[in-house]
């Protein structure tokens, strides 16, 4: 069963309680080891271990627990045995669901707060503004709100194959579904025709939402589609897509993580498919 989790920006007025802290150093977040499971650690403070945060967020109760999210300039010395710095990535299918989903809003408003401590209008100072996960500028009055850059991610069908590229950015190697960011003045439909006409050469049809993936690395809310192919032939820039290629859903190469939406709209096709075999 799902935890309740209430996002809030006004801190409790309690102090001293055990909270979960969700506590990153250079992306890396902060766990506790209980044997084979990891877990968010549980302190009253951070006083006694001896971090210093460069930044703190309140971000709201979990089962009325609250939750606490801050960023280490440095690394504590020493580091506590129990606790270890681990990615995000590392953590899919190890951490608690609802813990994980915390945690992902509190590397998002941590890269917020970190990127916004001055006025875009006139350069003042910003403060925490009362009620609200924004900040407030003292000088003009201006109002700071977290950016989420909506991005589109497809998987286009063409019968028994999908197609995939490999990007440069790509460590692993692997081959995933096309994705991009909304410009000014576009449908995330829109989005979807053009990225793959750019980044292919394909024109799609039948565009249709899958789901959707809040992806703080560092602000994205990732926005699933399927398409089906209409026509064209794969032409790539060698660039910013080093190959693409329509695979069969029982001949992949290696894919991405099961973490991410892009995994999860492979996995849909491939289990489509062997259904119908």
């Amino acid at each position: 069963m799902a935890r309740l989790f209430h996002p809030a920006a006004d801190r409790p007025t309690q102090s001293r309680v055990p909270a979960w802290w969700f506590i990153f150093l250079k992306g890396k977040l902060l766990i506790s080891k209980e044997g084979d499971q990891p877990s968010i650690p549980l302190f009253a403070d951070l006083d006694r271990l001896s971090f210093k945060p460069a930044e703190e967020i309140f971000l709201g109760k979990l089962d009325n627990r609250p939750c606490f999210a801050a960023a280490l300039a440095e690394a504590p010395s020493p580091l506590l045995t129990d606790l270890t710095f681990l990615d995000l990535r590392q953590l899919y299918d190890r951490l608690d669901q609802d813990l994980m989903a915390i945690a992902f809003r509190a590397l998002h408003l941590l890269h917020w707060s970190k990127h916004s401590r001055f006025c875009g209008r006139c350069g003042t100072k910003m403060k925490d503004k009362d009620g609200l996960q924004a900040k407030e500028c003292p000088g003009c009055g201006n109002l700071s709100f977290p950016r989420i850059s909506p991005a589109v991610i497809v998987l286009v069908e063409r019968g028994e194959h999908c197609l995939l590229a490999c990007s440069p950015r790509f460590k692993d190697g692997f081959y995933s579904v096309l994705a991009g960011f909304a410009e000014p003045g576009e449908s995330l439909e829109e989005t979807v025709a053009r990225e793959v006409r750019e980044e292919t050469g394909i024109e799609v049809r039948d565009i249709r939402y899958f789901g959707s993936q809040p992806w703080p690395f560092p602000d994205s809310l990732m926005i699933g589609f399927t398409a089906q192919y209409a026509q064209g032939e794969i032409e790539i820039d060698g660039t910013e897509i080093l190959d693409a290629q329509w695979f069969r859903f029982d001949q992949l190469p290696k894919i991405p993580p099961k973490i991410s939406i892009a995994r999860h709209l492979v996995d849909w096709f491939v289990a489509k498919h062997e259904i119908g075999c």
